[in-house]
């Protein structure tokens, strides 16, 4: 992991994530994920450590922004496609 850059933990509220994952599609799906709820900074590539399994990504989270709401891929059913009572 690489050092922290004084700037990106001024503040409270300022996060830093370092994400390790199998692959590119799983780590910047993991990073679209933080930022549909927070600002973030978006990474556009991950990196390869040299005898380290994987992919890192470093993103950085502004908590202080207020949270976008969750809305899941698929919602619940529409009420008439809804088990009968």
């Amino acid at each position: 992991m690489n050092p922290i850059n004084e700037v990106h933990v001024s503040e409270p509220g300022l996060v830093v994530v370092d994400i390790a994952a199998a692959d590119d599609a799983t780590a910047l799906a993991f990073q679209q994920m933080l930022a549909d709820r927070w600002v973030t900074s978006s990474a556009q590539h991950t990196t390869r450590d040299a005898g380290q399994p994987g992919v890192r990504l470093c993103c950085y989270l502004d908590l202080r922004q207020p949270i976008s709401p969750f809305v899941p891929a698929e919602g619940p059913p529409p009420a008439s496609a809804a088990a009968p009572r």
